[in-house]
């Protein structure tokens, strides 16, 4: 690995892998409504109780018959994403610490949005499993157009029979307009979701998050149980810098790389949400 060093250039900063990690998780709606947790193996083990230790009502001084909780265990390969940006030498040799965060605001945000696609669509490999390849994952029949909010309670009731709780909804921007046009009566201008408009926060739906994201199909909202979703990061980031590469045009490239999956033990604690126009 080839780092920058003060003889060369000052654009990278000895913690590079935060110059990648901290805005991909500031960028990403997948660490936002999620739980990160960070492993430093190739593969991350999530134990999922199958079998409850049985327990009853016994006879004082009588004897307890034992018996044993039953694990299995789902495995989480982190898959690599990868961002690449070329920069001038005059940015590379800019000592000064925001061209460290252009740079790593970059390569963060084709990473970030790369994860997110994966989260909300069934990629093929070596893309991980999301929520839309998701099997076991609740769902609710919402009509063509939105009148109320009946099938977010559906969702919300469904998490919870699950173990889970919705703690936030994650949409498109055309559905999440809809949504919020809803009025609380025919006629009415006042809105459904917040009839105070003063009040800060709108974009609230039970008194839960609406996050947009581009990625979500049209159509379809998820309900997100942040518990339940967890986005396995692996600690080996890297920022690699090759000043060969584009060395006709005193350019120099810059990659990032950063290890994600995810890690969903109860499907039914999430819920898709899907119109009947999808």
């Amino acid at each position: 690995m080839t780092m920058l060093s003060s003889a060369n250039g000052a654009v990278l900063p000895p913690e590079y892998g935060a110059v990648v990690t901290k805005p991909v998780e500031a960028l990403s709606v997948a660490y936002l409504t999620g739980t990160k947790v960070t492993t430093s193996a190739s593969e991350y083990l999530i134990p999922i109780l199958a079998t409850d230790v049985t327990t009853g009502a016994v006879v004082e001084g009588a004897e307890i018959t034992p018996s044993d909780a039953v694990f299995e265990e789902l495995r989480i390969k982190p898959a690599k994403f990868a961002g690449l940006t070329i920069i001038s030498r005059e940015l590379a040799d800019d000592s000064n610490p925001a061209a460290a965060d252009q740079v790593g605001r970059s390569i963060a945000r084709q990473i970030a949005n790369s994860v997110d696609n994966a989260l909300f669509n069934a990629l093929t490999a070596p893309n991980p499993a999301g929520l839309a390849s998701l099997t076991g994952i609740s769902a609710v029949a919402a009509p063509a157009a939105w009148t109320n909010l009946d099938p977010f309670e559906e969702a919300v009731s469904l998490s919870e029979a699950a173990g889970g709780r919705v703690t936030a909804w994650v949409t498109g921007a055309t559905t999440a307009l809809e949504v919020a046009k809803l009025k609380d009566a025919t006629g009415s201008n006042k809105g459904l979701l917040n009839p105070d408009l003063t009040a800060e926060g709108r974009r609230a739906i039970l008194g839960r998050p609406v996050v947009v994201s581009p990625f979500v199909p049209a159509d379809t909202v998820y309900g997100i149980s942040r518990e339940d979703l967890l986005v396995v990061t692996r600690e080996d980031t890297r920022l690699d810098v090759d000043r060969s590469a584009y060395f006709s045009s005193d350019r120099i490239g810059v990659r990032g790389t950063m290890r994600v999956a995810f890690g969903m033990p109860v499907p039914a604690a999430h819920v898709r949400i899907t119109n009947a126009a999808a």
